[in-house]
């Protein structure tokens, strides 16, 4: 007996053109089955499922309403796009999100011609548009370009720098405000949608631009006048006031899981060839539609695989507290004994561990939206008062902060405290917000002390001499997801300012290390111990300043040295080989091999893979050494384990 599909409708839809086919009635039961299918999959891959489920309607309505892909969708940042995904001749690989060789968590341009701009980090989808649609215009062609930005990215300056340039300009674009924390919009009902239909309507559109054209011809004080009468009177009934000060037609706010209100209205915007932006404000609801993650306080964001019947999350069982939380208990504690530490997230407290702070210290945390440019500042201006402000952002979004790092904090010498999470790859979120950059481009700053991780207890300890720099900016780096298990202090030591530590004793040759490649190093050293060859290993802990007294002795001392860091070409490695040259410890016949992580982006797969595809585990360790010293071809020393 043939088992029935539970998603009939769905199975008939492989791309657009297929669902701009149906019927507009079929449309609901089409966003049903998008959102069974949307939660069974997540259940299966893990990944971003409460924003994806805010957005069914919308999606089946964009889809339907406007010729994708000549059409340009941008959704912003990218994690809401696994029902776009599905629609878009994805489906049959949807289970594979976030796998190795799989679909991207995030939009792709190398994915789907349906992909017009990859995304993963917020606000960056009305720029882009706005490029898109200038370029339409400029080669002479007529389809519109979509933008769907959510209201936490809309926190962003750069949301705003792009609105302040589209309103200035001719060019036809229309950008999707999806409230989802009803933070901007009022409750919306009949009235709403009918007032949204009737102002977004060609015929009014068209009144409106004629009753400018004519005002234009009044004297400048009338002109005025009945600008501001117009104005004031659709902000009253919109609410959209802003936005209009911004150069936009604003339309809304519209239920967005209301077919009945989006349809109409999106077409009225489509029909409407008027020149210049549009903002069509959808209000929506994080998770809507699966009670669980509605009711969650995170409205399940980001999750792992789960039971689509109870919605409880299959955890693997941990043998070490993460990195993150060993941070947070970290800071509490120091922020126990000084209460001038205050703590800054941009919009990622749980991500950054600031949720455990913000419990301790409320009134001593801040989160100022996706806005990491004004975090740093804002870090700076603290400082400047005597407070001891640490910066918690994720690695690869500071890099969107980098000129208030340059500026604000390290020309001042302003003692900001950045602890970046996420340092190094990261797994299923992919190339997007791997920490790769940091050491480069946070080493190259005069004053700047950048320390790393090499496992827990030394991020305990790292957090403490942060906090013990009063003199100028410190970072420190440590990666994402468990810990090594080692026992963590009660609290932290302030560790001796640019002195590293060795670990392991030997003479053939030495490994030095630079974050949290550590427990590698040490797995490298015993298999070639193993195999006669005696390593020391030795743990930096600082790649600015750099333990000059250690790096001559090792280099001294082993006729092979080798440095390991997760990140680009052109940090730690480079500070040492810098070093090197300029005292003549490399021309005495030393081998040196710096192992850094390849020269492209590594797409999403596991951390474990990441990093042997990256070439920095343990057994190319070996590998490296054993090359080094002849293809293990060298007598082992007299002396060798």
């Amino acid at each position: 007996m043939t088992e029935t599909s539970k998603t009939p409708l769905l199975d008939t839809v492989d791309t657009p053109a297929d669902l701009r086919a149906l019927d507009e009635k079929s449309l609901r039961q089409l966003a049903d089955e998008l959102r069974a299918e949307t939660i069974d999959a997540v259940s299966f891959t893990g990944g971003h499922l409460g924003a994806g489920l805010g957005v069914v309607e919308l999606t089946v309505a964009l889809h339907y309403v406007f010729d994708t892909p000549k059409d340009r969708l941008i959704w912003d940042v990218g994690h809401q796009s696994y029902p776009h995904k599905i629609l878009t001749g994805r489906r049959d690989r949807i289970r594979t999100l976030r796998q190795a060789g799989g679909l991207s968590g995030f939009t792709k341009r190398a994915e789907s011609e349906f992909d017009p701009f990859g995304a993963a980090h917020a606000s960056t989808s009305i720029s882009a548009g706005l490029g898109m649609a200038v370029a339409r215009d400029m080669a002479g062609a007529d389809n519109e370009v979509i933008c769907v930005i959510g209201d936490g990215a809309m926190s962003a300056g750069m949301a705003y720098e792009a609105m302040n340039n589209a309103g200035s300009m001719d060019a036809r674009l229309i950008v999707i405000l999806n409230d989802n924390d009803m933070s901007i919009a009022p409750p919306v009902g009949a009235m709403s949608a009918y007032l949204s239909r009737l102002i977004s309507s060609k015929s009014y559109r068209s009144i409106r631009h004629f009753a400018r054209l004519m005002t234009d011809k009044f004297p400048r004080p009338l002109q005025k006048a009945a600008q501001r009468a117009e104005e004031y009177a659709r902000g009253m009934v919109t609410g959209g006031t802003l936005f209009e000060e911004l150069g936009f037609f604003y339309v809304g706010p519209i239920d967005g899981h209301n077919l009945d209100h989006l349809l109409p209205v999106l077409k009225n915007v489509r029909d409407s060839k008027v020149p210049g932006p549009v903002l069509v404000h959808v209000v929506t609801q994080k998770g809507h539609g699966y009670a669980p993650a509605e009711e969650a306080a995170d409205k399940h964001h980001g999750v792992g695989k789960f039971d689509v019947v109870t919605g409880q999350q299959v955890k693997a069982k941990s043998n070490a507290p993460t990195y993150t939380k060993v941070f947070a208990g970290a800071l509490v504690e120091e922020a126990a004994h000084d209460d001038k530490i205050v703590a800054i997230t941009a919009a990622m407290p749980s991500g950054t561990g600031l949720d455990i702070f913000a419990k301790a210290y409320p009134d001593r945390t801040f989160d100022v939206g996706i806005a990491e440019q004004h975090a740093v500042t804002f870090a700076a201006g603290l400082a400047t008062e005597g407070l001891k402000p640490f910066c918690a952002i994720y690695s690869t979004f500071l890099q969107r902060g980098y000129d208030q790092v340059v500026h604000d904090v390290a020309i001042q010498g302003l003692a900001v405290r950045f602890a970046m999470d996420r340092a190094g790859l990261v797994g299923a979120d992919g190339p997007t917000h791997g920490g790769i950059f940091d050491i480069a481009y946070l080493g190259c700053l005069p004053g700047f002390v950048l320390m790393a991780a090499g496992d827990e207890a030394e991020l305990v300890h790292m957090v403490a001499t942060a906090a013990a720099i009063d003199d100028g900016p410190s970072a420190v780096r440590f990666p994402r997801g468990e810990g090594v298990g080692v026992e963590l202090p009660a609290r932290g030591q302030v560790l001796e300012i640019g002195k590293g530590r060795i670990l392991r004793e030997g003479n053939a040759i030495a490994i030095l290390n630079f974050g949290g490649r550590l427990a590698e190093c040490l797995k490298a050293a015993d298999e070639l111990g193993a195999k006669g060859f005696s390593a020391t290993v030795a743990d930096a802990r600082f790649a600015k300043p750099l333990d000059t007294d250690l790096i001559a002795r090792l280099a001294r001392e082993h006729p092979v040295l080798i440095t390991i860091e997760e990140g680009a070409i052109g940090g730690f490695a480079s500070y040492v080989m810098q070093f090197l040259a300029e005292h003549d410890l490399i021309d005495s016949g030393l081998k040196l091999r710096p192992m850094v992580l390849p020269d492209r982006f590594i797409d999403h797969n596991s951390p474990a893979a990441q990093y042997r595809e990256a070439g920095l585990d343990a057994a190319h360790v070996v590998e490296v050494a054993l090359g080094a010293l002849g293809e293990a071809g060298q007598r082992p020393s007299s002396s060798s384990a």
